[in-house]
């Protein structure tokens, strides 16, 4: 029996990607930027289309799940916060209408992941770091189009994340896995918090989630399928 199919768009450097494939799927990427280190199949364009591509020559029925992680630069916490609060906002094309109806048109269930923010996405299951035992929190946001799991409980933090706050050091068990200064998390520090070895790109480690995440939502697609099916 082929395992099943999910298409990895906005893939980055593979994150979302391993955690699937550890789920038991088989995995293609795509991502605007060359990704040289991306672990599985993978094609260099844009990502909307590319997905459009697919629906209109029928090559996308063979795919089983379609994963998305737009960029969240219109939407997330620190560009509506901070950023336009200090006047450090600029212009940020917002992708996710214009995605979803993409992944309505292809008939497929999907996954919309963003950061927490205002990006217009539904809240159907919010994952955090801590919920996998790991060294970062990461906080995600997850639209689920065409199916549903159960949200996990939300663990109390262990504490707080490590690193420069408006002046002051702040210990804690978490690793800052963002940006590059004021007590940031080096590059090993990331790969380890998040189980991510195959780069060592900062930026790349800065966007990526943890396969945890996607291992978790990978098997609880799988099992929600097997009990439609049943």
């Amino acid at each position: 029996m082929n395992s099943p199919r999910v298409l990895d768009l906005f893939s980055c450097s593979g994150g979302a990607a391993m955690g699937y494939h550890r789920a038991g799927f088989t995995v293609d990427g795509c991502d605007i930027d060359d990704r040289p280190r991306y672990p599985f199949a993978y094609h260099h364009g844009d990502a909307l289309q590319y997905v459009r591509s697919l629906i209109t020559s029928g090559e996308i029925d063979r795919y089983t799940l379609i994963h998305a992680s737009p960029p969240c630069q219109a939407g997330c916490t620190l560009t509506v916060g901070t950023n336009t609060a200090r006047g450090w906002g600029r212009t940020h094309t917002q992708l996710i209408p214009a995605l979803r109806e993409l992944l309505e048109v292809s008939g497929l269930p999907y996954v919309i992941e963003q950061p927490n923010g205002r990006a217009p996405v539904r809240r159907d299951l919010a994952l955090c770091g801590e919920m996998f035992g790991l060294d970062v929190l990461r906080h995600r946001t997850f639209e689920l189009g065409g199916w549903t799991t159960t949200q996990p409980r939300h663990r109390r933090h262990r504490g707080r994340v490590r690193g420069w706050r408006h002046g002051t050091w702040h210990e804690g068990p978490y690793v800052a896995a963002y940006g590059s200064g004021g007590g940031k998390a080096t590059i090993t520090e990331m790969q380890h918090a998040m189980g991510i070895t195959w780069t060592d790109v900062r930026e790349e480690l800065t966007e990526a989630i943890p396969p945890a995440y996607t291992h978790f939502i990978g098997h609880a697609f799988r099992t929600c399928r097997q009990a439609v099916i049943a």
